[in-house]
């Protein structure tokens, strides 16, 4: 063990942490691409160099061999010593790497999971990484009691610009690098520097070995798919006879059709030759969530969409490096603590929107939730009341998704009267923000997100212009528009179960007993019911059901090859229908997220998308749908308006309940301000502003 400058204990780094850090690229938040196989020989040599050190086996040029079978105590060593211990023939060390080179995946992941627990890697939503803030803060830490306790990146370019003498450790390290092609890509390096790598490749007689042996692995075996199978076509006949285009239930519906033609089909129509090249199904998201990023990018098809507002990029069209940096600018005010810091000013803005209801009122609760919601985030987000301009901005928005994503309607159904009104507003609007985002007026206030992007716009206005920064200014009201149809599911949801609602009902009463909870009273295990039931809420209805992504490089999915320029539909919700990742997928069972269970683990659950675009504030999302719930059933009870409805989606531009849907509160249960009292639903309607009826 060893003690860091906080006075904290670390354990050793082993060789493959130490290799996995190398190759992180700290500008666009993943890892040096380095091929697969050559990674994968990489890696298992920095495992077979670590027993080597360990003193559990030797190598030479010629064979491996072992030395002490006694365990070291790390999993993933141990496991790889017992598979040498069990070999009744001595072989060379290329053979081993070959050998165990198919293993790499599992210790990279294991590998990532160590490095996240020990606080050396964050793990950001969409797959992306960095070095927690102590590592880069102090660059500092222990691989072992006798090695300096330096960052790694920080060792070796002493080692090859200053002339310092290697650690045999490091050696293997520079060995390892320099094998896999990355060292060019992590240093600048010279004449000088280059003639220093091969000097200390050949310092260590086990960094030496395992390092040719790597490269001799490396020209070996290229694991390419040498022939691609046809990709299988599906009738448009066949979907549109689906009873699930008549409820809108479009990932039950590409679940049906992955299940018949494979993780990779495409959908012939009339109107286009190419038709619909879609993906699905649970080995379709396993490669969109390891190796989209290297293939697909998401620019194209949002090109039309981002002239609608006079922007040239956002951060739905960014890619790389460029789309890790806006996220990292603004990923705080997006996150679950930073709610956690406003709980109090989100229980207001939600007391004072319910304020309106009384017993009686029936409430269309597609409108009702998109309202409520944006009451409170368009407060926290922007610092202004947007209710006047929300109904607009979302009509706007979503005619301008239909237009030009979805292809749906002609261009000029922007421009009618009432959409170029519409238009004019978001310039009105975002004056109103940048009033109230002044040095003297943010005094004192918590951060939201639009600081965030005037000061990212202010420090490099060449990467968020002006011309861009008018979005990204407005598209955190959009978020209302998925946290309402979000809630109008759950809400949907809960109604329909009576069972359920009476457990969240009583969730809710303990933890709003002693007023308003703070961060701790909203812990998972204390909202396990809320939680769990939203986790199955999204499951079967998730609001943005597929992604569009435009291939940008050959590759093969499955032994399917994807065209270079083609458009795919990534329908990762498909999985959330199918019967051998989620048994029984029709039926709502939270019980699916209990531990013994947990069927949500895996890219197989995708409700907030896959890849680099994964939802950004997805834990925000959860936590303001969990108080809201909480909120609803503990001041007031509900009842479906018709009890025979049946709900219908409608899928476009985001899945939501039809207009269909509406609730009667028929109950008060709590006062809004303290005092618990109940009013109750009578049947003499009367008339009151803001409800269809009101009775009381």
């Amino acid at each position: 063990m060893a003690v860091t400058a906080e006075g904290s204990t670390t354990q050793a780094l082993s060789l493959p942490e130490e290799l996995i850090l190398m190759l992180l690229n700290e500008e666009n938040g993943y890892f040096h691409q380095v091929p697969g196989w050559n990674l994968n020989c990489a890696v298992a040599s920095a495992a077979l160099a670590d027993l080597a050190l360990a003193g559990r086996v030797d190598t030479d040029l010629d064979s491996l061999f072992l030395v002490d079978p006694v365990e070291t105590g790390d999993p993933t060593l141990d496991a790889i010593l017992k598979v040498i211990a069990a070999e009744p023939e001595q072989r060379n060390t290329q053979y081993w790497i070959e050998r165990l080179a198919p293993r790499a995946e599992s210790i990279i992941e294991s590998t990532l999971d160590r490095l996240v627990q020990r606080g050396i890697l964050n793990h950001h939503s969409g797959g992306f990484w960095s070095l927690s803030p102590g590592t880069w803060q102090a660059q500092s830490y222990h691989t072992s009691d006798d090695e300096p306790s330096e960052f790694v990146k920080t060792r070796i370019a002493k080692i090859l610009f200053d002339g310092d003498i290697p650690h045999p450790r490091d050696a293997i390290l520079v060995g390892l690098a320099n094998a896999c092609q990355v060292l060019h890509l992590i240093f600048p390096l010279d004449e000088t520097a280059t003639a220093r790598i091969e000097l200390v490749c050949k310092l260590d007689v086990v960094g030496q070995s395992i390092a040719k042996t790597v490269s001799q692995s490396m020209a070996g075996p290229t694991l390419r798919v040498l022939s691609t199978k046809p990709i299988p076509s599906a009738r448009i006949r066949d979907v549109l006879l689906s009873p699930h285009v008549r409820t809108g239930n479009l990932p039950a519906l590409f679940a049906d059709l992955s299940r018949k033609h494979g993780p990779v089909f495409r959908i012939r129509t009339a109107f286009s030759r190419e038709g619909m090249l879609v993906l699905a199904g649970p080995e379709a998201n396993r490669w969109m969530q390891r190796s989209g990023r290297s293939y697909l990018r998401s620019k194209d098809y949002l090109e039309d969409f981002e002239k609608v507002y006079g922007a040239s990029r956002i951060l739905p069209s960014m890619d790389g490096a460029d789309h890790f940096r806006m996220r990292k600018a603004i990923h705080m005010t997006y996150s679950r603590v930073a709610l956690e810091s406003r709980l109090d000013e989100l229980y207001r803005h939600a007391r004072e929107y319910m304020e309106r209801w009384r017993v009686g009122d029936i409430l269309p609760v597609v409108e009702m939730c998109k309202e409520f919601t944006n009451a409170q985030f368009s407060q926290l987000s922007v610092g202004i009341d947007t209710q006047d301009e929300f109904q607009d901005l979302l009509e706007f928005k979503e005619r301008s998704l239909v237009t030009h994503i979805q292809n749906a309607l002609p261009k000029f159904m922007l421009n009618t009267p009432g959409m170029k009104r519409r238009k004019k507003q978001i310039g009105n609007l975002v004056e109103r923000i940048q009033a109230v985002h002044t040095p003297a007026q943010r005094a004192g206030c918590p951060r939201d997100i639009v600081d965030d992007l005037l000061s990212l716009h202010a420090n490099d206005p060449q990467f968020l212009p002006e011309t861009d920064l008018i979005f990204s200014l407005v598209s955190p009201l959009i978020v209302s528009l998925y946290l309402g149809n979000a809630l109008s599911f759950a809400l949907h949801n809960l109604l329909s179960r009576p069972d359920l609602y009476e457990q969240i009902q009583a969730e809710a009463d303990k933890v709003f007993a002693d007023g308003d909870p703070d961060a701790d009273a909203l812990s998972k295990s204390a909202i396990d019911l809320t939680y769990r039931f939203f986790m199955e809420s999204q499951r079967l209805y998730p609001i943005i059901p597929m992604q569009i992504r435009t291939v940008m490089n050959t590759c093969v999915v499955e032994g399917y090859e994807l065209p270079v320029g083609s458009q795919i539909f990534i329908v990762q919700s498909a999985t959330h229908y199918m019967e051998d990742v989620f048994p029984d997928p029709f039926s709502f069972d939270i019980d699916r997220y209990l531990p013994e269970r947990r069927e949500d683990k895996g890219p197989s659950y995708a409700p907030f998308g896959l890849g680099t675009h994964m939802c950004l504030g997805h834990r925000w999302v959860e936590l303001q749908l969990a108080v809201d719930l909480l909120m609803l059933t503990h001041f007031f009870r509900f009842e479906m308006a018709d009890p025979n409805y049946r709900l219908r989606i409608n899928p476009f531009p985001t899945m939501a309940p039809t207009q269909g849907l509406k609730i009667v509160v028929t109950e008060k249960r709590n006062d809004l301000h303290g005092s618990p009292h109940s009013d109750h639903y009578c049947e003499c309607p009367v008339n009151g502003s803001g409800a269809e009826s009101r009775a009381q």
